[in-house]
């Protein structure tokens, strides 16, 4: 009877196995098939346009860049993407309509996506402010060589705005205007963001009747300081009641980033890991966001500078980022508030955010090519 009974588990692992295998299967037919009308919906057709994606040397570093648009003769738009590490091709098809009006271009930055994936862990000594500004530097020159422009158009978003405002500082030459948004300052944007979710915090505690929650709560609420004690509070309360995630946000795109053609699963796997490895160097108390402040650079920029902000962005509140404003001195410079517009403005309103692109930076960026 034993060994029958062990035979008939075998077989029925066995059996249990192969289900799993067909399942798997059928899972990843099912992404083949998506992925490929993804690549029909996605495809640049039209005789003037470009669509590459290639390793270019930078800094030393095979780095992977995405550039896409529908005639070679329209503006060169950067985009330098958050997290930090945060790649943001994979989540960008709702840029189409972009694409008629700009060539934009997705840059995994160094410690990010592809570029990770190709370096891994090696990375891990020139993860610095200084060296990724240089990079956006270098990259900006290849772009204008490669697509024959004179200047291009810098957008920055999260993380990616307080690397671009330090590229467009290093080498303002290269721009016709520098676009942030989600603009980050350095500690007080933390600071500001601290407050807010305190009192987030306790808007839905006393939504639950939680009366714990809004006794932790009130002295930091009175004295909302960033210490490692009242962020421990602040996280213990966020999972308890639920604050919404960075993450918690809408794509508007025909393509979800699961489906998105030529991303696979292994870049699936480094997308995540080259997030982690970036906060790892880039984030926290350590970090250049936290300790570094862009109004250290200097507030004089010689070209146009245009800050588009969500007026319910919790993560990189607007308050900072008006206050750095409203201290810049530039030929041209526009703060552009965004009503009821969150973290990831470019990504839940693309079209919104291209008609303030089109407004406020296509007057900047007509480009006849080098001079």
């Amino acid at each position: 009877m034993p060994r029958k009974a062990a035979r008939l588990v075998g077989v029925s692992l066995l059996g249990l196995a192969g289900v799993f295998v067909m399942i798997a299967a059928a899972g990843f037919g099912f992404r083949a098939y998506r992925q490929n009308l993804a690549a029909e919906t996605l495809a640049i057709r039209s005789p003037n346009g470009v669509q590459e994606g290639a390793y270019v040397d930078i800094g030393g570093v095979k780095q992977w860049i995405q550039i896409r648009g529908e005639d070679r003769d329209n503006p060169v738009l950067l985009f330098v993407h958050g997290g930090p590490g945060g790649s943001s091709w994979p989540i960008s098809s709702g840029w189409l309509p972009w694409e008629k009006h700009f060539t934009v271009v997705q840059w995994d930055q160094r410690g990010a996506g592809r570029t990770y994936g190709a370096a891994g862990e090696a990375l891990a000594p020139s993860m610095t402010l200084e060296r990724m500004t240089q990079d956006g530097v270098e990259l900006a020159e290849y772009l204008r060589a490669h697509l024959h422009k004179d200047k291009i158009v810098l957008v920055g978003h999260s993380w990616g705005s307080f690397l671009g405002i330090h590229i467009a500082k290093q080498r303002p030459d290269l721009f016709y205007a520098y676009v942030g948004t989600g603009q980050m300052v350095g500690r007080t944007t933390f600071e500001k963001s601290f407050e807010l979710a305190i009192t987030h915090l306790q808007e839905l505690a006393q939504s639950a009747g939680n009366s714990e929650a809004l006794a932790e709560l009130a002295p930091i609420a009175a004295r909302p300081l960033m210490n490692p004690q009242n962020r421990l509070v602040a996280d213990k309360w966020s999972k308890a009641l639920a604050l919404p995630s960075i993450e918690s946000f809408r794509l508007a795109g025909p393509v979800p980033p699961l489906f998105m053609p030529d991303f696979s699963l292994r870049d699936w796997y480094n997308w995540r890991k080259g997030m982690a490895f970036s906060a790892r160097y880039l984030r926290g108390r350590e970090g250049p966001m936290f300790k570094r402040d862009v109004a250290s650079l200097g507030l004089s920029f010689p070209i146009p500078m245009i800050f588009s902000e969500g007026d319910a962005d919790y993560n990189t509140p607007s308050e900072p980022a008006e206050q750095l404003f409203n201290q810049i001195t530039a030929p041209h410079k526009e703060f552009v508030r965004v009503h009821g517009g969150g973290h990831f403005i470019p990504f839940d309103r693309p079209d919104e955010f291209l008609a303030e692109l089109m407004a406020h930076v296509m007057p900047f960026a007509r480009d006849r090519g080098p001079t």
